[in-house]
């Protein structure tokens, strides 16, 4: 067997080369959450609860477009791709119904893919559940299973769905993440994780619903994977790796009491209520239910609110037909009533709560839950299903696995569950900025050590200063990767998601063309990173789809046609990319420099990237032009914003072991150092990914502590990138590469770290 492209030494990435290798990664794409057929952005309330009858065939993108998709992320730097898709693609007309077409459609746009040379992990995507829930992931016939109504969501406030909102355009910003603690995320992960613990009478053809839920679940995704496997030409390259269930949730599993707001759950926005109120509202009754809004220094209570559904249930009625999808529901299992109403935990003919720690304690022990004791059983005892399914057909897969988030990681090291292939796999956002939709250069906090418990108070977790800040988010992202360390064993950290949203004060950039804002969190979040020695990133997101109707695509207007979210660094609505720099008629350059070490303080002659020294050293071969490089790509003049801070130099793949890197945009210099066991080989060199418009052939200046270098613009596949490689000896190296500072012209720069950045280092 030919050596993997992509495997795992300890904490590090190797290649066939035994280099090591960063995954500089993006999720493709957001919008495979949704349906292309019909079209169905989440604020489009047309037809949405025909959701037996719809098609994912064209997400990410369509197979005819998938080259300029590819070719724009390969020239922009990225290596890997994070594929979404989700549960629902798959098995949306039914239990046991795939979309074979769908499949067939994923499965050419992973050959491209690997036409691009990408390394790709696939991803189950799901976001508070489903789409009928206010997220996505799971198909709509999973809440019939359960006993949902999703059609009386809206008036009982189980979820707050977006298209069902009675302004879809006025959805409050990052609602939607509260659905976690609504009704309909809590009946159905509750079921989903622990149903034979605490639903024991949810009886569905012969199964309890947690096994009927998840057997479908893992079958859905083996399906998928096993005909990925019988195309016979993707396995491991380009897909290296399936990560596990994205984002998953407790429900209301170790609950201590339901009547009030567990002390751990931060995010409290818009109505909040608790489980008690939930259930309640979910049934039909009216409650006052206190409402929160998110400032500055985090949640708090703005007053309070009457929801009355007026009678109406978020429960299936008594007579609803429910031969739908062919299952057979026990009888012991009623509709029409409230499932924890049937398990005793209250009575609905007096409406008073009779168990409030129903779910706090496991009944089969009666051990003591909580979020810890949730991922270490009942987390993990689905997680190693869905690893089981993943190895039987794939048995060298690496297994990107995901705990819930920012919650302790469940602890494993030294078991059988310390898989060798496991890569721990965390996501994290800047708080502050992701649901104030600011960048606030003066303050931020350690949300991180407030939640581990690492300050007396939390207004000793508050950082002031943009260096502070930034340091703050480098120091919550390698404590992160530490924990995970200390409680999973030594594995490769690869945050799985972050990034930034673009719509910030109040969509203050679209009005100016000022992206300085974005810029500076962008790089914040980067800079956190390179600093936090994390073995790669997938950030979040890209959304390219051009539809027909100009509301359904990407824009200023809908952002990442998500529930109001705006992500995405691609934008019809936004400028183009500088095409690459190519000297004189030359479509490959090519220079490098021999001498035991280099310094600023040699000649500009060695050491400065010209028109005057490239050609020294170009060879025959190096001059012979190649009609694939003659060509233009559609990827050198495609929208981007604030690409200054995400286009960024990064190793592809290093001979020795990383010690540090990082970029410097303010400065615009790149900088790494490396520990070598040997000196490289000459097929085999240390590979830098250098954008070009940070550092153009014509004002680029490299120092190295030795051996002998070559920058040279080359070709994939129409993707024109710009690649450092470096042969140097045995030991500790050095290197550093300065680019060109240019003037901005960005209106409006506020005073701040970045202000020497904007005047330094933008491209317009």
């Amino acid at each position: 067997m030919a050596p993997l492209r992509l495997r795992i030494d300890g904490r590090t990435f190797r290649d066939a080369d035994n280099r090591e290798v960063i995954l500089h990664g993006i999720n493709a794409a957001a919008d495979a959450k949704l349906p292309s057929k019909p079209n169905l952005p989440s604020h489009v309330p047309d037809q949405f609860f025909d959701g037996d009858n719809v098609s994912f065939i064209d997400r990410p993108f369509t197979v005819d477009s998938a080259n300029v998709h590819f070719a724009r992320l390969r020239r922009w730097g990225y290596n890997t791709i994070r594929y979404v898709f989700t549960w629902e693609a798959i098995e949306a007309a039914g239990p046991g119904r795939y979309d074979e077409d769908w499949i067939q459609h994923t499965i050419a746009v992973l050959r491209v893919a690997k036409r691009y040379g990408f390394f790709v992990f696939m991803d189950p995507h799901q976001d508070v559940w489903s789409r009928f829930s206010g997220g996505s992931g799971a198909p709509m016939w999973t809440l019939y299973a359960c006993g949902l109504d999703p059609r009386a969501f809206d008036v009982t406030e189980a979820a707050l769905v977006h298209n069902t909102y009675p302004k879809p355009a006025e959805y409050p910003k990052m609602i939607w993440a509260t659905n976690y603690t609504r009704l309909a995320c809590q009946v159905m992960f509750t079921l989903f994780f622990g149903g034979r613990d605490f639903a024991p009478k949810a009886i569905i053809d012969g199964k309890n619903i947690q096994d009927y839920l998840t057997d479908h679940y893992v079958a859905a995704c083996k399906h998928l994977a096993t005909r990925i496997h019988e195309a016979g030409d993707l396995e491991y390259d380009p897909i290296v790796g399936w990560e596990s269930l994205n984002e998953p949730n407790r429900g209301l599993i170790s609950y201590q009491d339901v009547t009030v707001i567990p002390p751990e759950q931060k995010l409290q926005k818009g109505t909040s209520p608790t489980a008690w109120q939930a259930i309640l509202t979910g049934s039909g009754r009216a409650c006052e239910i206190n409402t929160w809004d998110f400032g500055g220094m985090g949640p708090y209570k703005s007053g309070s609110l009457l929801i009355d559904p007026k009678g109406r249930s978020a429960w299936l009625p008594a007579d609803y037909d429910d031969s739908r999808y062919g299952w057979k529901r026990d009888p012991g299992w009623k509709l029409g009533e409230c499932i924890w109403a049937q398990h005793g935990v209250w009575d609905p003919a007096t409406d008073t709560i009779l168990k409030k720690n129903y779910f706090g304690n496991n009944p089969q022990n009666g051990d003591k839950i909580d979020y810890e004791y949730f991922t270490n059983h009942y987390y993990m005892q689905h997680y190693r299903k869905y690893s089981a399914m993943v190895k039987s057909v794939f048995p060298d897969s690496l297994m990107f696995f995901q705990p819930p988030v920012l919650e302790i990681p469940p602890s494993i090291k030294g078991t059988q569950d310390d898989d060798p292939n496991m890569i721990f796999s965390p996501h994290y956002y800047d708080g502050i900025t992701l649901l104030t939709k600011k960048w606030n250069r003066v303050w931020n906090v350690d949300v991180f050590g407030v939640l581990r418990g690492k300050y007396l108070t939390p207004a000793f977790a508050i950082k002031f200063g943009e260096t502070a800040i930034r340091n703050c988010l480098a120091h919550q992202l390698a404590a992160i990767r530490e924990e995970g360390t200390e409680y999973m064993g030594v594995h490769p950290c690869v945050f799985t998601e972050i990034g930034i949203p673009y719509d910030m004060d109040d969509k203050y950039a679209y009005k100016t063309g000022d992206y300085s804002s974005q810029i500076a969190a962008m790089d914040a979040n980067h800079f956190a990173l390179e600093e936090s020695r994390a073995n790669g990133f997938a950030l979040w997101t890209y959304v390219a789809t051009v539809m027909l109707a100009k509301p359904n695509q990407n824009s200023h207007e809908w952002g990442d046609l998500w529930n109001g979210e705006d992500l995405s660094i691609f934008s019809t609505n936004d400028r183009t990319l500088p095409p690459i720099q190519k000297p004189s008629s030359d479509s490959r350059a090519s220079f490098d420099t021999t001498s035991p070490a280099y310094s600023q303080a040699q000649s500009s002659e060695t050491l400065t990237v010209s028109p005057a020294n490239l050609k020294q050293t170009l060879s025959a071969e190096d001059m012979t032009l190649q009609g694939a490089r003659e060509q233009s790509s559609d990827a050198d003049s495609q929208s981007f914003r604030a690409a200054e801070a995400y286009v960024r130099p990064t190793p592809i793949t290093v001979h020795g072991d990383i010690s540090r890197y990082g970029f410097d945009l303010r400065n615009c210099t790149f900088s790494m150092t490396l520990s070598a066991p040997s000196s490289t080989k000459e097929d085999a060199p240390t590979v830098v990914f250098l954008p070009d418009f940070h550092f153009p052939p014509n004002d680029t200046n490299v120092e190295v502590s030795g051996g002998k270098w070559t920058i040279s613009t080359e070709d994939e596949n129409g993707a024109l990138l710009q690649i450092l490689r470096w042969w140097h000896a045995e030991g500790d190296q050095t290197i550093k590469i300065k680019g060109s500072r240019r003037q901005s012209s960005a209106a409006g720069a506020e005073e701040g770290y970045y202000l020497e950045t904007f005047k330094g280092c933008m491209v317009m």
